[in-house]
């Protein structure tokens, strides 16, 4: 079963979907400790990026987890009374990055060039390259091509201690936002292309809980300081508005 399958949308495929996005408090734990295993056998795209221990952000990060440990994802993206909104979306923004590079680096034997030889999330969508440096003119190239230049870049962008300060002290550049927009927008794609491209995958490994519940995190991030316009998410929007409107129902 795949987002391919999913194509139309209709009622009762999205709610099939659906029930696999909305875990109990104990599945927040899993995820939690899925995304933040050690272990030698967690399996990355990238290497993982970290935040160091005693500084401020390593702190917020330790917040967002025990917020998420509530089991309201809702209240877990919200900024913490007091503190600043570029180091909370910075925290955020390399927790989603390790998160997909961790999702990715699961079904990288799935997606090649020869069963993904263009970047797209369905039919209707597909993505070409430019990082307007080394590439200023977009270029067609595979989904694993396209991913890794993706997760390169987002890589260079957070190792620059001018872009992603990490020193107490050092303030953000005042173009942080729109950086940080830049970046998770592009991270939605690889949501995206896993959803159209490799659920059916993800399901067999089974890992779509992990899957569903960071894209939910991400969803809901993104929405509460309005990092990704809804164009962008056009992709998966009829599974997105679903998620909205059953929490809403929840009262979550």
């Amino acid at each position: 079963m795949t987002l391919a399958y999913f194509q139309c949308l209709s009622l009762i495929d999205v709610d099939l979907l659906i029930r696999l996005v909305n875990p109990c408090k104990s599945s927040y734990n899993k995820y939690f400790d899925f995304f933040n295993s050690n272990s030698r056998a967690t399996k990355t795209f990238k290497p993982k990026k970290n935040i160091p221990e005693g500084t401020h952000q390593h702190d917020l990060m330790k917040h967002a987890a025990a917020t998420l440990g509530s089991g309201n994802l809702r209240l877990a993206v919200v900024l913490p009374e007091g503190e600043d909104l570029n180091e909370w979306v910075a925290v955020n923004t390399v927790d989603f990055f390790n998160q997909i590079n961790m999702l990715y680096g699961t079904i990288t034997e799935f997606c090649t060039e020869i069963t993904c030889p263009v970047m797209s999330a369905g039919p209707k969508y597909e993505y070409h390259w430019a990082d307007g440096q080394q590439i200023k003119k977009p270029i067609k190239c595979s989904a694993p091509r396209y991913i890794d230049y993706l997760m390169s870049w987002v890589q260079e962008q957070m190792d620059d201690e001018v872009i992603f300060p990490s020193k107490i002290g050092v303030p953000f550049p005042k173009n942080f936002i729109m950086v940080a927009k830049t970046i998770l927008k592009r991270l939605f794609r690889v949501y995206a292309h896993i959803y159209y491209n490799h659920f059916n995958q993800i399901m067999g490994l089974g890992e779509e809980a992990h899957l569903n519940t960071s894209f939910k995190h991400f969803v809901y991030f993104v929405q509460e300081f309005s990092l990704v316009d809804r164009r962008e998410l056009a992709p998966l929007q009829d599974l997105i508005d679903k998620l909205i409107t059953r929490d809403a129902a929840k009262g979550n």
